[in-house]
């Protein structure tokens, strides 16, 4: 809600976690919003890779075979909700007829294997982040946190969302809304 009491929406959106806001699990982290509504929200962690786990040990476990022309790709700790369910973000120029969410031209969301077994194949899209589990928030929770400086909210480009440095997106997005994250202040409050 803004201040007037209107419903924004955004999805499509980084949200960027604030220095001091207690909750380790968001540390630093740079989350997409996949879907904003009244009823909650949505996200992916986008930089914070799940350590020694890839692409392939997943691709194993689920008995999918892989390709000559995959990938391996890196999996990523999604947020704390559903940890052992997949989600691949991805770039706009891949979509199944039913299974992805289009946030915008420029990004999608599917959850289904046909994107695991499409990436192993060697195809898939062409710029992806593989999570496991999310972020999720229940009605009007996202917006409080955001009231209260838990968050900071920027557009979300594929410079940043897919960049190859996960140490670097943060501060990448946080310089998006001209912030030097060394001017931050853990002690949020208002004027």
């Amino acid at each position: 809600m803004t201040p007037g009491g209107e419903f924004t929406d955004l999805s499509g959106k980084l949200l960027i976690a604030m220095p001091g806001m207690g909750d380790p699990h968001f540390e630093k982290s740079v989350v997409f919003l996949c879907a904003h509504s009244d009823d909650g929200s949505m996200g992916l962690i986008v930089n914070k890779p799940a350590p020694g786990l890839a692409m392939d040990d997943l691709l194993e476990q689920l008995e999918i075979p892989r390709g000559t022309g995959s990938r391996n790709v890196g999996v990523y700790f999604g947020g704390p909700v559903e940890h052992g369910r997949g989600f691949v973000l991805h770039s706009g120029d891949y979509a199944t007829a039913s299974t992805t969410l289009k946030v915008d031209e420029r990004f999608g969301m599917t959850a289904t294997l046909d994107i695991l077994q499409d990436m192993a194949a060697g195809g898939g899209p062409d710029q992806r982040i593989l999570a496991l589990g999310y972020a999720g928030w229940g009605p009007g929770q996202l917006e409080d946190e955001i009231h209260q400086n838990g968050w900071l909210t920027c557009d979300a480009t594929p410079e940043i969302v897919f960049a190859p440095d996960n140490s670097s997106k943060w501060v990448a997005a946080l310089k998006s809304l001209g912030i030097d994250p060394l001017t931050l202040s853990a002690a949020a409050g208002r004027a």
